[in-house]
Formats: structure tokens, C-alpha cells, sequence
């Protein structure tokens, strides 16, 4: 009979577990426009540090200015990358608490509790650095004259 509790047991961890396994496909999906956007400041900061043949005379003091602007960006989705994995390892630990707690039959709501909310907060100060970011981005078009 223990193992129909056992499945039972098994069975219950696994629903509490689904919401934290879903945010976290989420938060992977996040990390993916992160990590997307990087490669292109990247891209575009190389691009204009070896020099761009087409620039024009009149463009070319506005170069430091960009590859300035393009260093503050890449800083700020650094950190939104390192905040939303913090916040992914934290959703991690949830579900290995969960297991791990319902096979040792030990209470870790506690620390379940404490993961989660901290999950929550690096998850809110990456989104926060990365609409810094997107501002910084779209402050700073400038429209040429033609």
C-alpha cells in the first residue's frame, strides 16, 4: 500500500512543480532576446572600432559617442543576463527542494518560499535593466540629413 502512497506522493510534487517548470521556459525565452540583442551590440561595436569605410566625414565624430552608448548597453544586458539566470538557478532549486523534500519527507516550504521570492526579484531587476537597456536604445536614433 506504501506505493500507491509513494505515486501519490510523486504525483502531488509533480503538480506543484509544473508553474515553476513553465516560468522557467519563460525565463529561458527571456534569455534568448537577452543574449540575441548582446550579439548585435557586439556585432555593431566591432563593426564601428574597425573603422567603417562608408562613413562619411561628418559622421565620423559621432562614432565614440555610439561605440560609448553601445558600451553602456552592453553593460546593462549583461546584467539582465546575469539577473534572470540567477533567477532561473533560484526556480531550479524550487523544484529540486520540492523532490528532494517529499523523498527525505522533510518541510521546505521555507526555503521553497524563500528561492521563489528570490527568483522574483532577480527576474524584476533583469526586466529593469533590460527596459534601461531598450531606452538607452531607442533614445539614442539619430536621423541623418540626407
Amino acid at each position: 500500500m506504501e506505493t500507491v502512497s509513494s505515486i501519490s506522493t510523486v504525483s502531488h510534487v509533480i503538480q506543484l512543480a509544473v508553474a515553476p517548470v513553465f516560468l522557467l521556459s519563460g525565463v529561458g525565452a527571456i534569455l534568448a532576446v537577452l543574449i540575441n540583442r548582446l550579439g548585435r551590440i557586439v556585432d555593431r561595436y566591432r563593426f564601428l572600432e574597425g573603422g567603417s569605410p562608408s562613413a562619411g566625414a561628418d559622421e565620423e565624430p559621432l562614432v565614440p559617442i555610439e561605440m560609448e552608448i553601445l558600451a553602456r548597453r552592453a553593460r546593462l544586458i549583461h546584467w539582465a543576463i546575469s539577473l534572470c539566470t540567477v533567477g532561473a538557478l533560484f526556480i531550479c532549486i524550487v523544484v529540486a527542494a520540492l523532490f528532494i523534500g517529499s523523498m527525505l519527507h522533510v518541510s521546505v516550504s521555507q526555503l521553497v518560499a524563500l528561492m521563489f521570492v528570490g527568483a522574483m526579484l532577480a527576474l524584476i531587476a533583469g526586466l529593469l535593466s533590460f527596459l534601461r537597456e531598450i531606452s538607452l536604445a531607442t533614445g539614442n536614433i539619430h536621423v541623418h540629413k540626407n
